[in-house]
């Protein structure tokens, strides 16, 4: 059985609506299932099991007691966003072959489709990370410790679209992972408060060998961009996005990794489109917040 999962909560409505608004629309049928990323998520599971048949994660108990264990590996306070390990419960749900995909992405396909390529690996990204250098994943003392090649660099994914097998790794695997990864923090770069991204790269790179992951954007004729701070991308048509740099090809999901979502952000009006596809109203933006005389100072003075 095939399915996606995605992580909100109540404070993430509005991008948990853009994005399923865009998924239903190129897949009405795909089954989809909700990890809760905090308590806060009662009305945001609501709305999306009645408007866009999310099913919520069946073993609630089981991520609380996940994520926790995970947290403590690290110890208390070192992760800013530590709910993120939530997500890890996916190994472990009612799916064979899984896509997650983060809340602040929107999509331009029949997003499941890409699962057709777990007949050949196990596990698969789709981005361009690897081109950024290292940043926000490792250290160069991973490298030269000799725990990954320079081989590996090239491998490198973010965190936000990933999918792969069920059970690949057991609990066990997973505590032994992040317990490798506490031994040596040195190794990761949490320097910009990112959680998650640089252990399951880690993970991903340590126990599946190169033949058994791929990603997608190495196929044959390339694939195009999907970060929202690459700024070549062109409107076509209604709702889309297509690649200059990639031969003009249709984008498969845009995503506002590290970009707060908002009136005057990158290709707002393609998030805006899919947010309120299919409303009654179409809100006005707010008018731009114009600095005052205090905060442009303060800027200048770079304080």
């Amino acid at each position: 059985m095939r399915g996606l999962y995605i992580t909100a909560n109540n404070k993430f409505t509005d991008q948990a609506i853009a994005l399923l608004n865009s998924i239903r629309h190129y897949d009405p049928d795909l089954p989809i299932t909700l990890i809760p990323y905090d308590e806060n998520y009662q009305e945001v599971a609501a709305l999306l099991a009645r408007d866009y048949g999310v099913k919520l994660y069946q073993d609630l108990e089981f991520i609380e007691r996940l994520s926790g264990k995970l947290y403590e590996i690290f110890g208390a306070g070192f992760f800013a966003r530590p709910n993120q390990f939530r997500k890890q419960a996916c190994w472990f749900g009612e799916y064979d072959q899984f896509l997650y995909i983060d809340t602040d992405i929107v999509v331009f396909e029949r997003i499941a489709d890409n699962l057709d390529a777990l007949a050949d690996y196990d596990f698969l990204c789709c981005d361009y990370q690897y081109r950024g250098g290292i940043g926000n994943v490792f250290t160069e003392e991973i490298f030269t410790a000799g725990v990954l090649t320079s081989a590996d660099r090239a491998s490198l994914f973010n965190g936000g679209w990933w999918a792969a097998k069920k059970q690949l790794f057991t609990e066990q695997d997973l505590y032994e992972s992040f317990a490798e990864c506490a031994a040596h923090p040195e190794y990761f770069d949490f320097s910009q408060k990112t959680s998650d991204q640089p252990i399951i790269n880690y993970m991903i790179l340590r126990k599946i060998g190169g033949d058994r992951r791929f990603n997608l954007v190495n196929r044959p004729g390339g694939a195009p961009g999907s970060w929202a701070g690459s700024p070549q991308f062109i409107p076509q048509g209604e709702g889309v996005l297509v690649d200059p740099n990639c031969g003009n090809q249709r984008l498969q999901y845009l995503h506002w990794a590290g970009i707060r979502i908002a009136p005057g952000c990158p290709y707002w009006p393609i998030w805006k489109y899919y947010r309120y596809l299919n409303s009654a109203e179409i809100p006005a933006d707010p008018p731009a917040v114009v600095p005052s005389f205090w905060q442009r100072l303060k800027a200048w003075l770079g304080k």
